[in-house]
């Protein structure tokens, strides 16, 4: 993550400013390149689950190295779009393989297990920002190399720190459990559609506000992007100790309607920003910066659980490929959803976007409630065949 966060933020100006090529073409090449990344972390999954997590997930981080150091090579459009879809490709199948390997070594305390992870992921964000801040400032061919060479060293070397950790032997699948056993999972399916919804809050700090705060506010034009300071900060402090607790499926969907609340009244703040004075729109943005990433803190623990809780024991790499394909759908049309409620409709919009992750938050509890006791019913009618099956 901090090789990604270096690059992911200058990215955009590296291909602009170093290869040579258009916004709008480095704008559809990474919008193809996300679709097609979309694709890969079902099948990567299934294929983690059956062959060891550990020996997979080395395997799409050695890909993404090659794949990124050879970026430097760049000199065409179609050969950006080429090794673009790559990148995708091996990233979202990464993500896939991590599952189980989450699953594996979480201990007895999974819930503080991944909150820490995902405090960890947000502090090398932040430092590879910095980096990314620096190469910017230089605006050299020399500094651009250095980047992408840098982000292909940081696969590399956690290719060799996963070669370290112990190899997790495949959990056996009972019989008749299908191969696309996660895509027939209609309850599985629902959720991660529900997550899906609620992870478009990502965008809104990141693609949203910086817009809102030049566009439509008074608020000084240097705080649209040091607002969104206090979301990493808060996320770095505050994200083990709001998992706390939060370590079942019942928790994990009382959290997203308290999510869905935050989100709410952080997004009608930062709506009623527009038309202050900038004494005021500051303070606005700031408080409501700070209650959205209090709902992000509880979405994401809530997240965390049912993608884990709900995957069966021998398919947690095909589960996590179907839970990331929603929220990198969600990914690709945020932009959209967002500039057409949030910046075009103004305030209304704003409260309009928190109303959806108000109702998803609601709709929550009852759907997980469902999903649990469809699978109690599915665990207490395949005793008797079990049985039956050895008796005969």
């Amino acid at each position: 993550m901090l090789g990604s966060g270096v690059f992911m933020l200058s990215a955009a100006v590296f291909f602009t400013r170093s290869v040579g090529l258009s916004v709008a073409q480095v704008g559809l090449g990474l919008g193809v390149g996300a679709v097609v990344g979309l694709l890969s972390g079902v099948p990567v999954g299934r294929i983690a689950d059956r062959r060891g997590p550990r020996e997979v997930y080395m395997l799409t981080l050695a890909v993404q190295a090659v794949a990124m150091a050879g970026m430097v090579l760049l000199h065409s459009f179609w050969l950006f779009t080429l090794v673009v879809c790559l990148t995708e490709l091996a990233s979202s199948a990464s993500q896939a393989a991590r599952g189980p390997i989450v699953r594996g070594f979480s201990g007895p305390r999974p819930a503080r297990f991944r909150a820490y992870l995902r405090a960890a992921v947000n502090l090398a964000s932040s430092i590879g920002a910095l980096l990314a801040a620096l190469v910017v400032q230089l605006d050299t061919r020399a500094a651009y190399v250095c980047l992408v060479l840098g982000n292909a060293l940081s696969f590399a070397a956690t290719a060799y720190v996963v070669s370290r950790l112990p190899s997790l032997p495949p959990v056996p699948a009972p019989r008749g459990g299908g191969r696309w056993s996660a895509l027939k999972d209609h309850r599985y399916m629902v959720i991660t559609a529900l997550d899906g919804l609620m992870s478009i809050h990502g965008s809104v700090l990141v693609f949203a506000l910086p817009l809102w705060i030049v566009g439509h506010t008074h608020a000084p034009r240097w705080f649209a992007g040091s607002s969104v300071l206090l979301n990493t900060v808060m996320v770095i402090f505050l994200q083990v100790r709001t998992s706390r607790g939060i370590d079942t499926n019942v928790a994990a969907a009382h959290a997203w309607r308290r999510a869905g609340g935050a989100f709410l009244i952080g997004m009608t703040l930062i709506g009623l920003a527009s038309g202050a004075p900038a004494w005021g729109a500051v303070p606005l943005i700031l408080l409501g910066v700070g209650v959205h990433t209090l709902g992000e803190l509880l979405y994401a623990a809530g997240s965390f659980e049912l993608r884990y809780s709900l995957a069966p024991a021998h398919a947690q790499g095909q589960y996590s490929g179907v839970f990331r394909f929603g929220g990198g759908l969600a990914s690709v049309v945020a932009p959209s959803v967002l500039a057409w409620l949030c910046l075009d409709s103004g305030k209304l919009g704003w409260l309009l976007m928190g109303g959806i992750f108000l109702s998803v938050g609601f709709v929550a509890p009852p759907v997980v409630r469902w999903a649990e006791r469809s699978r109690e019913k599915e665990a207490v009618n395949a005793v008797p065949s079990e049985t039956a099956s050895r008796s005969t």
